[in-house]
């Protein structure tokens, strides 16, 4: 049963053919033989003791007891919550993230949580203060980040589907380099209450599954307003699960300063063959510039960096999580900061310090804000001329463990095609779109805000003539 989609499990589970305890048992097993280190934790007894709550319910949930893993970046009551830092270890919340229990709600149980680069903050899962994450596809190259414990378990049948979050790339790029679906809806559309804040007005939960059917289906239990978050937003329609099969009528905006300089051939390759796929599906490839998206990473490296400086300032080893001892207030701060941050998020606190620092907040954080603005406006004139926008997800295929751990701009770039898109809080996912150097190639898709029924068609539509085989070699179907 491992082997199938989350909508195949749930035929399986509502025409008898399989007990949800016996399912989630079965995914179990699959979790714990972990060599590629997508688990931080399992909460096998909590997960057994659900799914046979479910069996014994009159009426079947919606999601009727499908297994699903869960980013160590969202609160879960009562198990272990560390974001993949050492200055958490040991907390268990009192309280499950907004996204989490509308899952439950819906009858998913949730098999353990994932490993994440610290705070989310890496490209390659990399930065986890506790565990290598390793790609199904190639266990010596990355899955990327930060959500790449996500990413992995599901292209490797851990888990049917599971949760990330996503601030600059950390859904997209991980499902692109690992060779699955990854979804970052419209910025508000699901609840951020319980989700671990790195950048506020970029941070967004969604969903990974093995394919665009999947996803749409977990998103369509995630989405709405709640009354817990301010920003969250009321939906306007529901989420479907997309049935297209045709593009026709299609305008699709190829993004030409993402297809140049710094794109593998490759990966060009794999995105120009998917270009021709739209046409042939009735679809019209228009190419489109987005001219201030080459200013984005340096927008995104000086908004996101602000931000977690100032959402990261409560960890100090007081209030909760780990502390270091110390005898004066002030060394207990820096001892416990010090010792318990690791080197890339001290790195981006001190970035966004002196960004936000009297004197340079208007010549740094002020401009990017600018920028930002700018980056939207793009969008919205591209939306006047095409339905959606396509571009590489990554502008390489994932690389090897340690290739950039030392040179932290060329790790940045990893997310080059995905950040103008969170700047301007747009929906956007990934697919699969073939190979290049046998790995994966990622095809992202982004339209206007609260698009992503059309979003969802679209990616369908091409995934169904695509015809990707998600299965990393090696992995047992």
């Amino acid at each position: 049963m491992v082997g199938l989609s989350a909508e195949a499990q749930i035929a399986a589970l509502r025409a008898g053919e399989v007990s949800s305890a016996d399912l989630v048992e079965e995914q179990l097993a699959r979790a714990a033989d972990d060599p590629w280190g997508s688990f931080l934790r399992l909460d096998a007894d909590g997960a057994r003791a659900r799914a046979r709550a479910i069996d014994a319910a009159p009426e079947r949930p919606p999601l009727a007891g499908i297994p699903i893993a869960v980013k160590d970046v969202l609160s879960t009551r009562d198990i272990e919550t560390t974001c993949g830092s050492r200055i958490l270890e040991g907390f268990r919340p009192v309280y499950t993230a907004t996204s989490v229990a509308r899952l439950e709600a819906a009858g998913a149980v949730v098999i353990g949580k994932t490993n994440m680069d610290e705070f989310a903050m890496g490209s390659s899962t990399e930065n986890s203060a506790y565990q290598l994450t390793r790609n199904p596809w190639d266990a010596d190259r990355v899955p990327g980040g930060s959500s790449g414990g996500s990413a992995a378990c599901v292209a490797a049948r851990q888990a049917p589907w599971s949760l990330g979050s996503d601030t600059g790339g950390s859904i997209r790029q991980p499902a692109a380099l690992c060779g699955i679906v990854g979804m970052k809806p419209t910025y508000g559309a699901v609840s951020r209450y319980g989700l671990i804040a790195f950048a506020s007005s970029l941070d967004q939960i969604g969903p990974f599954a093995r394919t665009v059917r999947d996803a749409a289906l977990l998103l369509s239990h995630l989405v709405g307003r709640d009354p817990l978050d301010s920003t969250s937003l009321e939906w306007p329609e529901p989420v479907r699960v997309p049935t297209a099969e045709r593009l026709d009528g299609l305008r699709v905006g190829l993004v030409q300063e993402l297809m140049g300089e710094g794109t593998e051939p490759g990966v060009r390759e794999a995105v120009e063959r998917a270009m021709g796929v739209v046409e042939d599906l009735g679809g019209t490839v228009v190419p489109i510039s987005l001219p201030s998206s080459e200013q984005g990473l340096a927008t995104y490296y000086v908004i996101a960096p602000a931000e977690c400086s100032a959402n990261l300032a409560r960890f100090d080893g007081i209030r909760y999580g780990a502390r270091v001892a110390a005898e004066t207030l002030l060394e207990h701060y820096e001892g416990t900061r010090g010792a318990l941050f690791g080197p890339e998020v001290k790195r981006r606190i001190m970035l966004g310090t002196f960004a936000l620092a009297s004197g340079y907040y208007d010549q740094y954080y002020g401009r990017a804000q600018r920028v930002r603005t700018l980056i939207v406006r793009d969008f919205r004139e591209a939306f006047a001329q095409v339905d959606l926008v396509a571009s590489p997800t990554s502008p390489t295929v994932a690389f090897r463990l340690g290739e950039r751990t030392d040179d932290p701009y060329q790790m940045y770039l990893a997310d080059i095609c995905t950040i103008p898109v969170s700047l301007a809080g747009l929906p956007a996912l990934s697919i699969p779109c073939g190979l290049a150097d046998g790995l994966p190639v990622g095809l992202q898709l982004a339209g206007p805000a609260f698009s992503e029924n059309r979003l969802l068609d679209a990616a369908h539509a091409l995934e169904q003539a695509i015809g990707f085989d998600t299965l990393p070699p090696g992995v047992e179907g």
